[in-house]
């Protein structure tokens, strides 16, 4: 009974030091952030465009139909 208590402390023993013998590697480097930029910066621009194209295309659909 006792050579079991002695082998299992041993064996607890050598579990953690051979677990604190393992080496620790460093994380890798985090991505650099994005940057910057306003997110609205030619949503004028983008409005304007649309505005252009839904007027051209509704005149075309409506000449389309007129001939």
């Amino acid at each position: 009974m006792q050579n079991k208590y002695i082998l299992a402390s041993i064996s607890v023993f050598l579990v953690g030091f051979v677990s604190m013998a393992q080496s620790n590697t460093p994380p890798p480097p985090l991505p650099p952030p994005p940057p910057g930029l306003p997110i609205d910066g030619g949503i004028i621009a983008l409005f304007v465009v649309a505005l252009i194209y839904g007027i051209y295309k509704a005149y075309k659909l409506s000449a389309k139909q007129m001939a």
